[in-house]
């Protein structure tokens, strides 16, 4: 479908590079761009259980957060299929317990891993690409927890204003290169990696699908019209 208009950029024959996405909001976001008419690489753990969903004219990447290597390898692989990559959306992500009273570090540095480093090598990996596009997107996947601390994970905190700091840096160093970041932030969205213990029905927390609208959103802005962070509450609460 083509959903280019006035004020916006054409989908039709941008690359769009997406983590994590086999399930919750990657999947959710997936979907969307398929049908907007995005060319799509879909990098994730278990990348086979997608190609039935999609099609087989996307590129479905084994993409281990936890590689250093396995951006570099996924970017190539991208520019082999599709000879270009206008976007990349960093969703995948990791939240576990851990707080100040935890000694062995192990939990936080698997966030740093996978909510911050791997973003940071996708960013680098892609960069090159997302300048020659003169259009290119970053759209980083944080949450409320890197804007706010309120409940949960301290350290999952922690590791979500990083990303925050990230995606901040990267608007302003890249901005001359015609790439635009924006950060969206969500709170508890209806996906397996919100708590059951959250206290909040499913039905009544952002969807999935609510995100990956807000990403198409952003995705198509032109260069004249760039929002770093879009926060989502699901809940009234005041923000900074």
């Amino acid at each position: 479908m083509n959903t280019s208009s006035p004020g916006r950029l054409d989908p039709d024959g941008r690359v769009i590079m997406l983590s994590g996405a086999n399930r919750g909001i990657g999947a959710a976001i997936a979907a969307r761009l398929r049908r907007d008419g995005y060319r799509l690489s879909l990098g994730a753990r278990s990348p086979k259980a997608m190609a039935v969903q999609l099609g087989d004219d996307c590129l479905y990447q084994a993409f281990d957060a936890l590689d250093p290597e396995s951006p570099q390898v996924w970017a190539d692989a991208t520019m082999a299929k599709f000879g270009r990559i206008d976007g990349l959306i960093n969703n995948a992500g990791a939240a576990v317990p851990f707080g100040f009273d935890d000694e062995d570090e192990a939990k936080l540095d698997h966030m740093l891993e996978v909510n911050l480093k791997a973003p940071y090598r996708l960013i680098r990996a892609a960069l090159p690409h997302l300048r020659d596009s003169g259009s290119g997107r970053i759209i980083n996947i944080t949450s409320l927890a890197g804007i706010r601390y309120k409940r949960g994970s301290p350290g999952y905190a922690i590791t979500k204003f990083a990303a925050m700091g990230l995606s901040s840096a990267a608007r302003s160093l890249l901005w001359d290169d015609g790439i635009r970041v924006t950060a969206v932030a969500p709170g508890p969205v209806n996906t397996d990696m919100m708590p059951q213990t959250s206290g909040f029905a499913r039905e009544d927390v952002t969807q999935p699908e609510t995100i990956a609208d807000v990403v198409a959103m952003v995705l198509a802005m032109p260069n004249n019209a760039s929002v770093a962070t879009v926060p989502i509450n699901a809940v009234y609460e005041p923000l900074p």
